[in-house]
């Protein structure tokens, strides 16, 4: 059980889980997330069975991914919370240990007082104990590794939180038109492409979002797999569709309106006479005898659409296929049909402040940590009436600073070589 226990807070086990999680992250990245199944099928034909399998396709919501998370939460919190009583336990021994060092470096009673002021100009911590005093100089270095420990966790813990407690909302929006949100925030969608200039599939979008508050963000590019964020809100190209268009034209008291329609709807002005826009077919074949096949399916764009409708006047309904550029008259309207519009289904997801600065936080208290560790090596040094010594894991620079300060105070030195001690006289 202490082997388990020690392998679960190890390093070693902790590089494994942060390998494996950047794995998944890497897939999360090529594979685009959550899309319908039949656009994996028709996006991967090969081995689209294993991606939605192994969910590859919601690879950052799956079993495996939220369970490497909780265990890399579990070794974090094993090297760093129940560390930092033994780092404690440490560094007080560690002067218990520093006040019984014999003196390296043996000093004239006025280097001892020279050294003492020194020490005191340096902004060391004296600790008396015994006759000896001990002097602490970036004592918080040791810290340093649980810092970083600690706001590694942090991070995992608030990315999470920002991750998987946010609200998802999928909305079809228009292009020219605006979508808003409870809070009042304004999604506006400037433009939409299915494909680039050489006809290349690209689903680009054109987006601006006006805050509650009226901050209003540049116009921005959303394209799959690069997603757009401003304030809380971050948009994704999701799904696109392509809307029906009819321009309604009131003959008798002038005046017209633009409809984009994406499901079967009634246009009237009385509710007694007008159309029932049914659906928009992406082609069609016309036999020599006139009689029309409709096709349901093509591949990407809708390459010679036909909408179908029923007129309905004086009570009687009339099935009709129009061709963008086609005319109805129902009464006192006329219908015209217009070349189809491509729309953007956009992933709206709205992350809280709170967790967003709580990660920069957990950031910032990193490169604190990282800082503290390579920057600020703890050193001690002992002094008593005779002399002192210099301790710690890297005590040099201290040692060649104090011998250049002190050298014309010196009475003798000793010197370590291979761990034996030794001395000359001076």
């Amino acid at each position: 059980m202490k082997k388990v226990f020690n392998f679960l807070r190890s390093m070693r086990f902790g590089i494994i889980l942060l390998v494996l999680i950047a794995l998944c992250s890497i897939v999360g990245t090529v594979i685009p997330q959550g899309r319908e199944i039949a656009w994996y099928a028709q996006t991967y034909r090969s081995f689209h069975g294993y991606i939605l399998l192994l969910r590859l396709n919601r690879v950052f919501e799956s079993w495996y991914f939220i369970a490497l998370l909780v265990l890399l939460c579990l070794n974090l919190s094993l090297c760093s919370i129940l560390r930092i009583r033994s780092v404690v336990k440490a560094a007080k021994g560690e002067t218990e240990r520093a006040a019984k060092t014999p003196d390296t470096v043996r000093l004239t009673p006025e280097g001892t007082e020279k050294l003492r002021e020194h020490l005191t100009d340096m902004r060391c911590r004296a600790e008396n104990v015994g006759e000896a005093t001990v002097w602490h100089r970036h004592s918080f270095g040791r810290y340093g590794t649980f810092i970083t420990h600690l706001s590694i966790l942090l991070t995992v813990i608030f990315g999470a939180l920002a991750l998987y407690t946010p609200t998802v909302t999928d909305r079809d929006c228009m292009p020219g038109e605006s979508v808003f949100m409870d809070d009042g925030t304004e999604i506006h969608v400037h433009d939409f492409r299915m494909a680039d200039d050489t006809g290349r599939l690209d689903y680009q979008s054109h987006v601006q979002i006006t805050l509650p508050n009226g901050k209003r963000s540049e116009i921005a590019e959303l394209k799959v797999n690069h997603p757009f964020s401003f304030g809380p809100w971050k948009l994704f190209q999701q799904t696109f569709g392509t809307a029906g268009s009819v321009t309604v034209t009131d003959l008798e008291n002038g005046g017209s309106d633009d409809f984009l329609l994406t499901e079967q709807s009634y246009l009237s002005a009385d509710g007694k006479s007008g159309i029932l826009y049914d659906t928009l077919y992406p082609d069609f074949i016309r036999d020599p005898g006139g009689e029309v096949t409709l096709i349901t399916i093509t591949q990407g764009s809708y390459p010679h659409p036909i909408y179908q409708a029923e007129t309905f006047s004086d009570g009687v309904f009339t099935p009709v296929l129009a061709e963008p550029g086609d005319e109805l008259t129902v009464n006192n309207l006329r219908f015209r049909f217009n070349a189809p519009v491509d729309y953007p289904g956009i992933r709206i997801k709205h992350v809280s402040r709170l967790w967003n600065g709580a990660l920069v936080a957990a950031f910032t208290m990193m490169i604190v940590g990282l800082y503290i560790t390579f920057f600020y090596e703890p050193v001690l040094v002992k002094t008593d009436r005779e002399g002192y010594a210099v301790l710690g894991p890297k005590p040099e620079r201290m040692r060649i600073e104090l011998g250049e300060e002190l050298k014309e105070f010196e009475v003798w030195s000793k010197v370590s070589c291979s761990g034996t001690n030794g001395s000359r006289e001076r």
